[in-house]
């Protein structure tokens, strides 16, 4: 519980210190460039790589600083480029996606394992389950339909290749050396 409770209280002082704040303007930006770049693959889904700045600033920064900046740039990257109608629900799965990523990836190094528990549990609980809800009420459908359609694109495409790339991704900025700059891997 202590280790829990130093996590948080260390990744809410980020917020503190100027290079964090620049840090996540910057990702920020490459977030909304990437989302420019989506592509839509039905009602349901889509493809892109607006998520890789937020989850490296989660790596970064914690769950409590990657919350709060991933519920900001969900609002923001719906203004830039609206898909639907807005729901604060899906800003609270983009704020609840950051934080497991951060407590799964904060001054950690980067595994293969550890990158694919963290992407399954969110391809679950929070693109099947509460995305799968929220899609539901928006859009009238029975939640056990909405679920049978988004289950095969969640766990067979989407975890396994946003696992793969994140993974690749990380690993490479890892090994360049850009996590040093902010903590002792």
């Amino acid at each position: 519980m202590e280790k829990i409770r130093n996590t948080l209280t260390e990744s809410a002082l980020e917020l503190k210190k100027l290079r964090v704040l620049t840090t996540l303007a910057v990702m920020g930006a490459m977030a909304m460039a990437l989302k420019a770049a989506d592509i839509d693959v039905g009602g349901f889904a889509s493809i892109g790589f607006a998520g890789i700045p937020n989850q490296v600033a989660d790596m970064l920064f914690g769950p409590v600083t990657g919350a709060l900046f991933g519920g900001a740039m969900d609002i923001l990257k719906f203004f830039v480029k609206p898909t639907g109608v807005f729901h604060f629900g899906y800003t609270f799965n983009a704020m609840l996606a950051a934080f497991i990523y951060g407590c799964f990836y904060y001054k950690r190094p980067v595994s293969f394992w550890r990158v694919l528990a963290a992407k399954g549990l969110i391809e679950v609980v929070v693109n099947l389950g509460f995305g799968t809800l929220w899609s539901a009420q928006l859009y009238g459908r029975a939640f056990l339909a909405a679920l049978k359609l988004r289950i095969g694109w969640s766990l067979f495409i989407n975890w396994p290749l946003n696992t793969a790339v994140f993974y690749l991704i990380a690993k490479g900025l890892e090994k360049a050396g850009v996590f040093r700059m902010f903590d002792k891997r």
